[in-house]
């Protein structure tokens, strides 16, 4: 998931809105669509300029106003929520521009854009006459005392009660927080090598993928960085030193200008905890999320470590046993090396359970899995999505309204942005970029972005789709009272559960038997044998998976103590150590755009969310596709946003507190699906 803060020749008309204008009509009025505003790169910055303007005449006529008193905090919670919405319908449509555009100017302006707003915001949450505000009222319901408590911590956070001299160093690194991240982001996203491949290193890939290559004047394959050209590359190239090549082009493709802006980074979020007082970023972070302290953390990593070890162990061994016996070679001259896991797992999978990823794409047409997630989610949610013509900035990108089925009325809407170009975000996210709030009459819009291939998906990506799906649906199903609060706005260690619970929908009979109801022509049905053989190649290569997600996330960890060290040699330690080893010349984090992003001391939230959604997940019992616990799913987590801590929600839904158990058992093979 991308995380907010509250967070073009484009072919179609291109519409010149001051920012925030498309978004007005639905100030009174649910019913109307509000729409992401399009601007062309020359208008950007005077309706950023004019939009910054609005948003400090607000403030200061809020702190023009007589001093709150205990009995003014719905007047206090109404006014600030007022501000917040005007923030986001700022920021939102360019956090999207800035990521998706086309246009290199659009989405450069964009971020000088995206520069300021942080400023505005420094100087928003070190108002200490707004903090008088909120620390003033009394709130009269649990969620009032929620808001309250929130925009309290936020204001302390960016150090509104720290000394003058503090308060301005603290304004000054988030600022160069927020430069670092944008130059990080964009080295990636613009990084448009392409790498060359003769037809002899291509050997094994599909003919539909090397008939879509580009190809140089010597028949050579050129091959950049989109998802769609390196995934079936590992898995397919017949040729080692091809896949080592790409494997490390692909890790270093942020270069070592991004290993520098890391390290900046580093050392300015330590200052940044010291400047209260904490010894460590993590400490500065952790504090505010459902774990509570590095220490929690950090042991919840080592029981991990302690038992996905040996499963790890033993998948490479089989993996070894494998590539010995299809070469022919001794098994002690056999050695599993980094570039080889991906092909000679799906050679494996292929062997063993009968399943190649890339024939997989003919039951998952792409064009029938985006309407199939819709209808799962219409089935179990009660909602129904109905697509509508409005003006995009790409002509990829598609838009539906999303209704409650109960009573007919339109509460949210959706972009779609499904396929790779040059210049656009190149992973998979979903930007929750313009909240609900029920006393604002406020619909929201989730924007989904993939990079997926045109033709079809395999398992792997079904998933992807699914999961940011997940995220989606945590926006666009959100009804709080207040915009601050709503959709994905928890805690970024619970953040990821919903999304990671919905994945087992793209791997269930329950599910995957409406998928064929979606496609034009018709596609193969999933029967019983294959998803039992689809389900075993899941399930093989955990070890793998999860001592890699154990790797990222003590990574971040081990990043963000009392002392700055430089990253790339953290990680060659630490990737060394693992069984794998480290690839020489791999230069990992310099494109690990997580810990610049938004998850720096929180990465462990991934595998932290996953045990939680697992947990949810035994809330359904064997009926998958059961709408009444659907339901009550989407009142219980869904809707609620962060009107309540993480672990009050799972209780809320579960009706216990939530626990380990499931995550550990599927981690060792224990979990029944």
């Amino acid at each position: 998931m991308k995380p907010s803060t509250m967070l073009r020749p484009l072919g179609a008309t291109l519409i010149a809105l001051t920012l925030g204008q498309a978004f007005a009509a639905n100030a009174a009025d649910a019913t109307q669509r509000p729409l992401i505003p399009l601007l062309k790169a020359e208008d950007i910055g005077p309706a950023c300029e004019k939009g910054l303007v609005d948003l400090r005449q607000r403030v200061a006529a809020l702190e023009k106003l007589p001093a709150a008193k205990k009995g003014d905090a719905k007047k206090v919670f109404a006014e600030w929520n007022d501000l917040q919405i005007a923030i986001e319908d700022l920021q939102g449509p360019v956090d999207i521009w800035t990521n998706m555009s086309p246009d290199p100017k659009v989405r450069s302006n964009s971020e000088a854009c995206l520069v300021e707003i942080s400023k505005f915001a420094a100087d928003l949450y070190q108002n200490p006459n707004l903090y008088a505000r909120f620390k003033a009222v009394q709130p009269g319901d649990a969620v009032e005392k929620k808001v309250r408590k929130d925009a309290l911590e936020n204001f302390e956070d960016t150090g509104v009660t720290l000394a003058l001299a503090k308060r301005a160093r603290m304004k000054e690194i988030l600022n160069q927080l927020e430069l670092l991240s944008q130059e990080f982001a964009r080295n990636v996203r613009d990084n448009n090598t392409k790498l060359t491949f003769t037809p002899d290193e291509v050997k094994g890939l599909p003919e539909a993928y090397l008939a879509r290559a580009k190809r140089d004047a010597d028949g050579n394959y050129l091959l950049g960085f989109e998802y769609p050209e390196f995934n079936p590359f590992m898995e397919y190239s017949e040729n080692d030193a091809a896949r080592k090549r790409y494997q490390i082009a692909f890790a270093n493709r942020g270069g070592d200008r991004n290993l520098a802006l890391m390290k900046q980074a580093l050392e300015l979020r330590l200052e940044m905890a010291k400047l209260f007082d904490l010894p460590s970023y993590a400490d500065y972070v952790i504090r505010r999320r459902m774990a509570r302290t590095p220490q929690k953390v950090n042991a919840f990593l080592n029981e991990v470590q302690g038992v996905v070890a040996n499963v790890e162990k033993k998948d490479l061994e089989e993996l070894r046993q494998f590539k010995s016996h299809a070469t022919g070679k001794p098994l002690a001259e056999t050695k599993i090396e980094r570039w080889d896991v991906s092909y000679w797992q799906q050679k494996l999978k292929q062997s063993r359970y009968s399943i190649d990823q890339n024939e997989l794409r003919k039951y998952f047409p792409t064009e029938a899995a985006i309407p199939w997630v819709m209808d799962v989610s219409s089935k179990l949610y009660g909602v129904e999505f109905k697509r509508a013509d409005v003006p995009t900035w790409h002509e990829d990108v598609r838009y539906y309204d999303v209704y409650d089925a109960q009573t007919k009325e339109r509460i949210s809407g959706i972009y779609l942005d499904p396929f790779p170009r040059e210049g656009k975000y190149n992973h998979a996210a979903a930007w929750a970029m313009r909240g609900v709030s029920t006393v604002a009459h406020r619909t929201p819009i989730s924007v989904l972005v993939t990079n997926f291939d045109r033709t079809g998906l395999n398992s792997d990506e079904l998933e992807t789709l699914v999961h940011e799906f997940g995220h989606v649906l945590h926006g666009v199903l959100s009804n709080t009272r207040y915009v601050m609060q709503a959709g994905t706005s928890v805690e970024r260690d619970f953040v990821e559960a919903p999304s990671q619970m919905f994945e087992e929908w793209a791997r269930r009979k329950e599910s995957l038997a409406l998928l064929p109801n979606f496609c034009n022509p018709a596609c193969p049905t999933i029967s019983d044998d294959m998803l039992k053989r689809l389900t075993a190649a899941h399930n093989f290569g955990r070890g793998v998976r999860y001592a890699r997600q154990w790797l990222y996330a003590a990574f971040d960890m081990n990043l963000h103590t009392p002392k700055v060290a430089d990253p790339q040699a953290v990680w060659e330690t630490m990737e060394g150590d693992t069984a794998l080893g480290h690839v020489p010349g791999s230069k990992f984090p310099s494109q690990f755009g997580h810990l610049m992003g938004g998850y720096a001391a929180g990465y462990y939230g991934y595998m932290w969310s996953e045990a939680i959604g697992l947990d949810m997940l035994s809330r359904y019992g064997d009926k998958l596709m059961n709408p009444e616990i659907g339901r009550l799913y989407r009142k219980t987590i869904l809707a609620r946003g962060s009107e309540m801590r993480g672990d009050e929600l799972v209780k809320s839904f579960l009706g216990r507190a939530p626990n380990n158990k499931a995550f550990f058992d599927e981690i060792t093979g224990q979990r029944l699906h």
